[in-house]
């Protein structure tokens, strides 16, 4: 259900290049780590483009809240191709991409993987002088599971204290924007699902802590601005979740879209996938903007 074609095939399925290593339109500092848990480290790769507009766009690394690791080299190529994949088009449009792993199923749970996410954007913004970006100037997107992910950062960010991280405890985990494809938004309704908990071992934890997090049940006048791209024909996760989504923005007078893709499933091929594309790299242009004075 939640490990989405968004993620898997069409994002990670890049070629290494390896006949040369000058790294003339984007630098890569990888794995940082932003904390620890069961012995392992948690990270994410920043890759910084030559001419840096001095914003930054997390991309959340989860399908089904499986966080998977792959050469950020591969990702965003070395030698800058004549046909880039999304990920280099966030970078050649000057935005710092910053890729954040969290804790993957099946060890860990939906609400482990909501608090790594938290824990990665207060660190990101504790650092954020080093990576040269604007704490101010953030945003978020993933695909299905990291659909979820985004949408956690966009409507339940806080402003930080010290019980949720001793470091970065007055950071905030706010965000100011956020491109969510095909997200489940109320994980209440697969929360140890008789079928799908085998396949997707991330929903199985106590039902009580559902709410805490279903992003449709945290909606508020302050959410950060987001764009929801969905195909009406998703039988994984059905439009519904983002139609739902969408008006409880509306009726909270918060930014919201919803984009709805005819005839798609869960993931957009051909014409639909540059659509989607073009259409978040607009969104992060727009509200990612160097504010007017």
């Amino acid at each position: 259900m939640f490990r989405s074609l968004f993620f898997a095939p069409v994002l990670f399925s890049v070629c290494l290049s390896s006949s040369s290593f000058a790294e003339d339109w984007r630098t890569i500092r990888p794995d940082v780590i932003y904390g620890h848990k069961a012995g392992m480290a948690l990270t994410y790769d920043v890759v910084k483009p030559v001419r840096p507009n001095g914003a930054a766009v997390l991309f959340m690394v989860s399908g089904g809240w499986v966080s998977t690791w792959a050469r950020p080299d591969a990702v965003v190529r070395t030698e800058k191709p004549e046909s880039l994949n999304l990920f280099e088009k966030i970078v050649d449009r000057g935005y710092t991409l910053i890729l954040v792993r969290h804790g993957s199923s099946p060890y860990f749970k939906v609400p482990d993987a909501v608090a790594d996410v938290k824990l990665s954007i207060r660190h990101i913004r504790a650092h954020a002088t080093d990576f040269g970006i604007d704490p101010a100037r953030i945003g978020v997107c993933g695909g299905s599971a990291g659909g979820h992910l985004s949408l956690i950062l966009g409507s339940m960010g806080d402003d930080g204290s010290d019980k949720v991280d001793a470091e970065n405890g007055h950071v905030s985990s706010r965000v100011q924007a956020v491109v969510a494809y095909f997200p489940p938004t109320d994980i209440r309704e697969y929360v140890n699902h008789k079928t799908l908990s085998r396949q997707f071992p991330a929903i199985v934890f106590p039902d009580d802590q559902a709410d805490d997090v279903s992003p449709l049940l945290a909606v508020t006048a302050d959410d950060a601005p987001t764009l929801l791209i969905h195909g009406d024909k998703d039988e994984l996760v059905p439009i519904s979740h983002s139609q739902r989504f969408l008006k409880a923005m509306q009726e909270t007078k918060a930014t919201c879209e919803l984009i709805v893709m005819e005839d798609a499933a869960h993931g957009f091929p051909g014409d639909q996938g540059t659509q989607a594309e073009t259409a978040l790299l607009n969104w992060f242009d727009k509200y990612l903007a160097v504010p007017t004075k």
